[in-house]
C-alpha cells in the first residue's frame, strides 16, 4: 500500500505536468469546479441550473444535484422559484474562509519562499509585520558564505529609512502615514536618510508605484535593504518581506532588478494567503492604496 507521503509526492508531480491527480474523486472535483463557476460570474442575481451546467460541462440533472448538496451544506444559496430560481455562493464559503486564514501563519507560509529569494540573490531575507509603527522581524534566512550582517529576530525597522519599514508606510494611505510619522518622527541614521516629509512623501508615491522600495544606505553605511508588502485574502497589508546586503558598487539598474524579484516574491507569499495578485499592476497596486 502506497504510503501518504509517496501519494503527496504523486499529486505535487501530478500538478506540475498537468496530469489528472490518481486519487483524484470526481464528483468532489465537479463540485469545486461547479463553485468556481459561481465565483466567476460575480455580484448579482446569480446564474440558473441551466447556465451552471453550461459552464461546468456537465448535464443538467447532475448541476442540479450538485447545487442542492452543495445548498444542502450551505456553501451554495438559492433564490427565487422555478424558471427564475438562481444560483450563487452560500455563507458557509466565507465562515470557512475565515477559518482558514486564522490557522494560516505568515512566518510558516513566508519561510520556504525566503529561502528560496536568498538563494535567487545570494542575500539575507527577512518578513516583517507591522507594529505600533515599526516593522518588527519575525524570521529570517542568512545568506551562505563567510560574510553575515546583524539582523536579529524581534527588531524593530524604522518606517521611514528601512526598505522594509519604507514598503509597510507605503502601504497606508498618507493620511495614517503622517500621522505615524508625526509620532515616530524623521531621525537622521546616516548621511543619506530622508527627514523632510515633503521628500519623504514624494518617495512614498514612487515605491507605490513600483511595488518596492529601496533603503539605500539610509539606515546604516554601505548597506541597502529592498522590500515589498504582502497582502492577504481581503487585500489588507498584513507584512513584508525584504533582502538584505553590502552595496559595495552595485549598478543602479541591479536595484530595479532585485527589487522586482523581491515583489514578485512576496506576490507568492500573498497569493498563498489568499490574495488574488492576477492583473496586478503598478497603476492598480497605487489605486489600491490610496482607496484603503
Amino acid at each position: 500500500m502506497q504510503n501518504s507521503v509517496d501519494r503527496g509526492a504523486d499529486d505535487d508531480r501530478d500538478r506540475e505536468t498537468g496530469a489528472e491527480p490518481k486519487y483524484l474523486v470526481k464528483t468532489v472535483a465537479r463540485a469545486a469546479e461547479l463553485l468556481e463557476v459561481l465565483a466567476a460570474c460575480g455580484p448579482g442575481a446569480g446564474l440558473s441550473v441551466t447556465e451552471v451546467a453550461q459552464r461546468s460541462g456537465v448535464s443538467k440533472s447532475a448541476a442540479f444535484g450538485l447545487l442542492q448538496t452543495l445548498r444542502h451544506y450551505g456553501l451554495v444559496a438559492d433564490e427565487g422559484e422555478g424558471m427564475n430560481r438562481r444560483y450563487r455562493l452560500g455563507m458557509a464559503l466565507a465562515r470557512l474562509g475565515d477559518r482558514a486564514q486564522a490557522q494560516v501563519s505568515l512566518r510558516d507560509v513566508a519561510r520556504p519562499v525566503l529561502r528560496e529569494l536568498t538563494a535567487a540573490t545570494g542575500m539575507a531575507s527577512r518578513v516583517a509585520v507591522p507594529q505600533d509603527g515599526h516593522a518588527v522581524i519575525i524570521d529570517q534566512v542568512d545568506a551562505g558564505g563567510g560574510l553575515r550582517l546583524d539582523l536579529r529576530m524581534g527588531a524593530r525597522e524604522l518606517p521611514h529609512c528601512t526598505g522594509i519599514g519604507k514598503a509597510l508606510l507605503a502601504a497606508m494611505p498618507d493620511t495614517e502615514a503622517r500621522e505615524l510619522i508625526a509620532r515616530t518622527g524623521l531621525p537622521r541614521r546616516t548621511s543619506r536618510t530622508i527627514t523632510d516629509e515633503a521628500t519623504l512623501f514624494s518617495h512614498l508615491a514612487d515605491i507605490r508605484a513600483t511595488g518596492y522600495a529601496l533603503d539605500d544606505e539610509e539606515d546604516a553605511d554601505g548597506i541597502f535593504c529592498i522590500g515589498s508588502v504582502v497582502r492577504d485574502h481581503r487585500d489588507r497589508c498584513v507584512g513584508a518581506i525584504s533582502i538584505t546586503g553590502l552595496k559595495l558598487d552595485l549598478p543602479g539598474w541591479r536595484f530595479r532588478e532585485l527589487g522586482l524579484q523581491v515583489r514578485d516574491f512576496a506576490d507568492r507569499v500573498s497569493q498563498s494567503l489568499g490574495h488574488d495578485t492576477a492583473g496586478a499592476t503598478p497603476e492598480s497596486r497605487t489605486a489600491a492604496t490610496a482607496g484603503s
